[in-house]
């Protein structure tokens, strides 16, 4: 069985809190794997990670450039967000291998578009809205 944690937050007073405990969780895992449906706050939550890595630069979602890169204080990170590729082959042809395997953070929204190029192990985050100031994360090691 793979280590899990699971809490439920209320936004956004908690958020920075929760993005810290997952940071510990994983450890030394740089990859990120999120779910949750369509505004269940995946990138909000990115940006509360971010900060506690010393992100200086505006933290936005890649929805359509499908990855921006931040410098953090010790580290590059790398924000994917999948939603918009119609196939993998897309992910193929923007050389994700480049970054999924650079040891830099990898946080990547709506991993499922691209199932056969995820990394062997990462951490996958569940967010789950319970209403529109709560949600219910559940962060598993993989």
């Amino acid at each position: 069985m793979n280590p899990q944690l699971a809490q439920t937050v209320n936004l956004p007073v908690e958020l920075s809190d929760t993005a810290q405990n997952l940071l510990d969780f994983a450890g030394d895992q740089k990859i990120f794997l999120f779910y949750g449906e369509m505004g269940a706050g995946k990138t909000t939550f990115i940006k509360a990670l971010c900060e506690r890595l010393g992100v200086q630069d505006e933290v936005s979602s890649p929805t359509f450039a499908i990855v921006n890169e931040y410098a953090g204080k010790d580290n590059n990170i790398y924000h994917f967000d999948f939603y918009r590729l119609k196939n993998q082959e897309e992910a193929l042809d923007m050389g994700y291998e480049e970054y999924f395997y650079s040891g830099h953070y990898c946080f990547i929204e709506w991993p499922e578009k691209t199932p056969d190029l995820l990394p062997q192990h990462y951490t996958k985050v569940s967010i789950q809205v319970h209403n529109a100031s709560s949600r219910r994360f559940v962060f598993e090691n993989i």
